[in-house]
């Protein structure tokens, strides 16, 4: 009797669950590998690009030579974008990648965990000669599997999580490449007159910003009660975010939570991982993603960008509402939002 194929067919689905983290994490290291060349072609495309243009414009004085310089400034801007967006990408996958990686050993680690427990079980039945023995180890083996399967199934499921959850930020940077003000410029049409869209933006921020700041030094009461004019009587930093949006006039709901405001603007091609895109009346989120609280720890509204550092105006700051200024990094904020 051949015990470890018959482990093998108790263990079917789990051996299914393995081989298909094994694929993925395959593409996703080919997808990193593609989007690293990707980004350091239109780097390098970027460079000679601005290289060549000042090589023309240097010995160029004409009527026509402004013109030129304009179009030349509106690629390499184009190329700068797309490459910022290909690296932003490569670093999303990145982290599928190792995700996958981690579980797909644990699904593997289960499978093989298994199947040495079970043929050991069966061995033994074979061993003892019987057919009621026999029989015993049969039904042993195949009680094994449903914890071992639920192993692999939840390995799997952490993994699609993390995938769909990267389709979502990768199709963000999409719509960052797509209205990021240069591949798609288009003025919008206001009252039957051409409106840049950047001039009602930054309107929109002013009235965020003069909202929020009427609410700098409102505290929460009692102190440390999370007792808050803005959501419920919980963390509120995010609450008294979304709430200042709403009151100028952002179409979003009280999110209590603030991964899920980075997962709004995912939807509404509104966030963003790239912090050079950050401006006033934004939202900067702290900590590594928008996963859970441990990983997505506390929210403000931006008020100014200087350099290296940001202001921001934010809720739930020793339990009050206040202007705090912040280096701006990766490691400190995982991405941000506009209203």
């Amino acid at each position: 009797m051949d015990t470890r194929a018959l482990a093998k067919h108790f263990a079917e689905s789990m051996i299914g669950h393995r081989n298909a983290l094994a694929g993925k994490a395959e593409d996703a290291v080919k997808a990193q590998y593609a989007l690293n060349r990707t980004a350091e072609a239109l780097t390098e495309g970027h460079e000679d690009h601005r290289k060549a243009s000042r090589t023309v414009l240097d010995n160029w004085r004409g009527d026509q030579s402004e013109g030129f310089e304009k179009r030349s400034n509106r690629i390499g801007r184009q190329l700068r974008v797309t490459a910022d967006a290909a690296r932003d990408a490569e670093r999303v996958v990145a982290g599928v990648s190792a995700t996958l990686a981690t579980n797909h050993t644990r699904a593997r680690q289960a499978v093989e965990e298994y199947l040495d427990r079970a043929v050991r079980v069966l061995d033994a039945g074979v061993a003892v000669g019987t057919r009621a023995a026999l029989l015993k180890a049969v039904a042993a083996a195949a009680d094994l599997e449903p914890r071992y399967t639920k192993e692999t199934a939840a390995a799997l499921r952490t993994a699609r999580d993390e995938l769909e959850d990267a389709a979502r930020r990768l199709k963000a940077l999409e719509r960052e490449v797509e209205h990021d003000g240069v591949a798609d410029a288009r003025p919008e049409r206001t009252r039957g007159r051409a409106r840049p869209s950047r001039a009602r933006e930054r309107g929109r921020a002013r009235t965020i910003l003069a909202k929020a700041r009427r609410e700098i030094g409102t505290r929460e009461n009692p102190p440390g009660s999370n007792r808050n004019p803005y959501g419920p009587t919980a963390a509120w930093c995010s609450s008294f975010a979304t709430a200042m949006w709403r009151k100028a006039g952002v179409d979003i709901p009280l999110l209590p939570f603030t991964g899920d405001v980075f997962r709004w603007g995912q939807r509404n091609g509104k966030a963003y991982t790239n912090l050079k895109h950050v401006r006033p009346g934004d939202v900067l989120l702290f900590g590594t993603g928008p996963q859970s609280p441990a990983t997505s720890t506390h929210i403000g509204i931006v008020e100014k960008v200087d350099g290296g550092t940001v202001t921001l105006i934010e809720g739930n700051s020793g339990d009050a509402v206040r202007r705090n200024t912040h280096s701006l990094g990766s490691g400190k904020f995982y991405g941000g939002v506009h209203p």
